[in-house]
């Protein structure tokens, strides 16, 4: 698996790490076991202190865990500040709502002198998550916090080229005085992933990755009749209406679809622009684009961040290659990327026709793909055209009617007004290809926990 530490901007290799034995796999499982027979008993006022500490120490040790995401994967260090602190509002979410969002349901019942139907909300035990590169500490906090609120334990398998952040928040929570064994790291290979799945004492697993690895972690999961998650990939719709706010939708756009360098899930990838605003639309989009600045992440005056590593920027540069060989047209944008760092030159691809395989992909870099639409029918015509449906926005001045118009596109989450964004108080989670399942609010809490009904019947009820 080679898990390492490769810095995108310098491409030096500064830390690698050893692959995890099938024994160390064992022992982390059976510890976890051994941790959540304790953990699960413990009060939810006594997890809300653990959870709190979390989010404290975050805040705390803000610029030092800020600058290890940079140093892994070429994050911002302002991006990379937020990512921190939106980890630490999740910590502090849970800590704060856990127990009112598990607590019990009094069902209503035909008859309530027969007796009183309840349903409670048990944890099920050792839970193991898979997740990315791309917001390394938010992947781990908004499975985490929600999952050991509600009594579980968590093993991680984290990406390869993270395994300072991993670590890194396996000792956040021990610091923050989460049992030993509640939460590990473990360097996993991905043959050790079917392993753990099959172990009896493992119960559920939650994705957030590619369609590749959904698909074949879906498939064990099954296989093994464990409960699964699935946050996968996305290439959202930003729908602009003839009466939108040019200005202030551009300046959105342009957001929407570079932060973090391109490389997000719910970012605005494909721009759907009515007729009478497309070309002023591409006109003031490009003077946006290329008022970015590529460079070193660690400088405050960088505004394009590096991709992850070199071999992810090969990739977005060849799909861009084949998608013009499919008849696409690609503009490049903005002064030359540097030499050093895993740059992507930020590229709109127009005249992406309908035979064009391109447009159904997810380009995770700088890469914009910008389409005209007839009227406002045709841009959700256009929007629905996916294989995806995570997220989505709609731009207008009429944000009643936009939305309405939100609630013709078929995705997990639409937004007026603004790209998809990310917070600790907003669920999270896409339909089709996109996945299936929720993070964050009472949603995600619940996914992992039995249902337990309880009903207490009169034992002269008649049969």
């Amino acid at each position: 698996m080679a898990y390492a530490t490769t810095n995108p901007y310098t491409g030096e290799v500064v830390k690698t790490f050893p692959d995890a034995t099938d024994a160390d796999v064992a022992s982390a499982i059976e510890k976890a076991h051994v941790a959540f027979l304790g953990w699960r008993e413990t009060s939810f006022a006594q997890r809300a202190q653990v959870m709190q500490k979390a989010a404290d120490l975050l805040r705390r040790n803000e610029e030092s865990c800020a600058r290890l995401l940079t140093l892994e994967m070429g994050k911002l260090l302002g991006e990379a500040k937020a990512e921190v602190e939106l980890s630490a509002r999740i910590f502090e979410y849970y800590a704060q709502k856990a127990e009112a969002l598990l607590a019990p349901e009094k069902l209503p019942v035909a008859d309530p002198a027969e007796g009183e139907a309840v349903l409670v909300c048990e944890p099920l035990g050792v839970l193991l998550a898979i997740e990315p590169w791309n917001f390394p500490y938010y992947q781990i906090a908004r499975i985490i916090a929600p999952q050991l609120s509600a009594g579980n334990t968590m093993l991680l398998k984290h990406a390869s080229n993270v395994p300072q952040s991993a670590a890194l928040f396996e000792a956040l929570m021990l610091e923050a005085g989460l049992p030993a064994g509640a939460f590990q790291n473990l360097y996993a290979t991905r043959s050790q992933i079917e392993m753990i799945l099959n172990d009896p004492r493992v119960h559920g697993v939650a994705l957030t990755g590619s369609e590749g690895a959904g698909a074949t972690i879906a498939a064990q999961a099954g296989k093994a009749l464990k409960k699964s998650t699935m946050e996968l990939g996305g290439a959202d719709a930003f729908v602009v209406l003839a009466d939108a706010d040019l200005e202030k939708t551009v300046k959105w756009a342009v957001f929407g679809r570079h932060w973090n360098g391109g490389q997000v899930c719910v970012s605005s990838k494909r721009m759907i622009i009515v007729d009478q605003l497309y070309d002023a639309f591409l006109e003031k989009y490009k003077a946006g684009v290329a008022a970015l600045r590529a460079g070193d992440p660690l400088d405050p005056e960088t505004t394009l961040a590096p991709l992850s590593s070199q071999g992810a920027a090969d990739e977005v540069k060849e799909k861009i290659r084949e998608a013009v060989g499919h008849g696409a047209t690609a503009t490049e944008v903005g002064p030359a990327v540097p030499n050093q760092g895993a740059f992507v030159q930020p590229t709109i691809l127009t005249d992406l026709g309908d035979d064009n395989p391109a447009r159904y992909w997810e380009f995770f870099g700088p890469v914009s793909m910008l389409f005209r639409a007839k009227d406002e029918d045709d841009a959700v015509r256009i929007a629905n055209d996916s294989p995806f449906g995570l997220g989505g926005s709609v731009f207008t001045s009429d944000v009643k009617h936009g939305a309405e118009v939100a609630k013709r596109i078929s995705t997990g989450m639409v937004f007026v007004n603004h790209p998809t964004m990310v917070k600790a108080d907003l669920p999270f989670g896409g339909i089709r290809r996109s996945g299936y399942g929720r993070e964050l609010l009472g949603l995600g809490i619940k996914e992992f926990v039995n249902h337990k009904l309880i009903d207490v019947v009169d034992i002269d009820a008649p049969f």
